[in-house]
């Protein structure tokens, strides 16, 4: 396991007096107000392609590479004290993985697929966070979705759902369930394939794609933008899970994005940066679930510079925006965006999307 920085710590930054903070404008009380997190503890490295996954108030941040090598390592940020730790890990402990993903159930993480350099894995682990030991479970049956990287994974009623990515060749656009009712026990299972469709026929399945992002909303799994490696996608697809159906939203004004991070808050979904095809973003896009509109919010503050390939977690109405790329820089600060107003009066606390 990579762990170059351990035993180099930050101490806790003192609190800044009235005359030596930034000039910033005052934000209207319902504004959205950006900062820098004053973090302390273990140092880490600049990370992009990493996975940030919130478990109760600790973000886990695992993988991902800076501007020369991939990593191993777990890294554990309280999302209170904003204070960063390295846990010490043992059993099967992945290789060193980008763009794979990592997701909670429970008390634990379950990682599939990723890679490093030219090499592409469907491989899957558990980590337990109680003991930080990795697993590499049993994998029940002969299906395994190919290797990938540049997937999606969401969890719904004891599965995951992987959507898409890239396997070096060619991008996908399949979607597999891992099951995860027993952790011992897991199988894989294809829901959706990815046939071609006959000519003359309508395609009512999003273009194969990764580096897009996927969220789940009851039974609906919502894909946003991503890229076939030559054309940046503005697109909205939802997947019924339960009844299998596909079908894109039909929206008048869209926003081309890939590398981006899509966070649900209430009936929104929140799009933080990424790449619109022709340079790096900064700006917060909304995707109004209820109406399917997209909304471009003004926020105040000292914003983040235009980054993608970076991570995001929702936790105590702050949005944290962890690491990125900008094409040229990897970055290792923790960006905090103050939701004010916006992650308590969402229109609507229940709502369902129509497919």
């Amino acid at each position: 396991m990579a762990r170059a920085s351990a035993g180099k710590h930050t101490t806790f930054p003192p609190l800044p007096r009235p005359g030596d903070g930034p000039e910033v404008p005052p934000a209207p009380a319902s504004g959205m107000y950006w900062s820098k997190a004053p973090i302390s503890g273990a140092a880490h490295s600049n990370l992009r392609a990493h996975t940030t996954t919130l478990i109760g108030s600790s973000v886990y941040v695992f993988g991902g590479c800076d501007a020369k090598t991939c990593f191993n390592s777990m890294y554990v940020l309280d999302a209170d004290s904003f204070y960063w730790s390295v846990p010490h890990m043992v059993g099967d402990i992945p290789m060193p993985l980008r763009a794979m993903t990592c997701t909670a159930v429970g008390k634990k993480l379950v990682v599939f697929g990723g890679g490093d350099g030219p090499t592409y894995f469907n491989d899957v682990y558990v980590l337990d966070t109680v003991n930080f030991r990795w697993t590499k479970p049993r994998i029940m049956g002969d299906k395994v979705p190919s290797k990938r990287r540049a997937h999606t994974a969401c969890l719904y009623k004891n599965g995951i759902y992987v959507f898409g990515g890239g396997d070096g060749v060619r991008a996908l656009n399949d979607i597999w369930r891992l099951d995860v009712s027993d952790m011992n026990k897991m199988s894989w299972r294809l829901i959706s394939g990815a046939e071609k469709v006959a000519p003359g026929t309508r395609d009512r399945r999003p273009k194969a794609r990764g580096y897009h992002t996927a969220n789940m909303v009851g039974s609906k799994l919502i894909i946003f933008g991503g890229s076939d490696g030559g054309e940046c996608f503005d697109d909205v697809w939802i997947y019924d899970v339960e009844r299998h159906i596909w079908k894109l939203v039909n929206i008048p004004i869209s926003y081309r994005r890939l590398s981006h991070t899509a966070t649900i808050v209430g009936s929104y979904l929140f799009v933080i940066g990424g790449h619109d095809g022709h340079e790096y973003c900064a700006d917060v896009l909304l995707l109004n679930l209820v109406t399917m509109t997209w909304d471009r919010r003004k926020t105040y503050g000292l914003p983040p510079s235009g980054r993608g390939y970076h991570g995001t977690v929702l936790y105590d109405s702050r949005l944290h925006v962890v690491g990125g790329f900008d094409g040229s820089d990897v970055f290792g600060d923790v960006m905090i965006l103050e939701l004010a107003v916006h992650a308590y009066y969402s229109q609507i606390s229940h709502f369902t999307i129509d497919v």
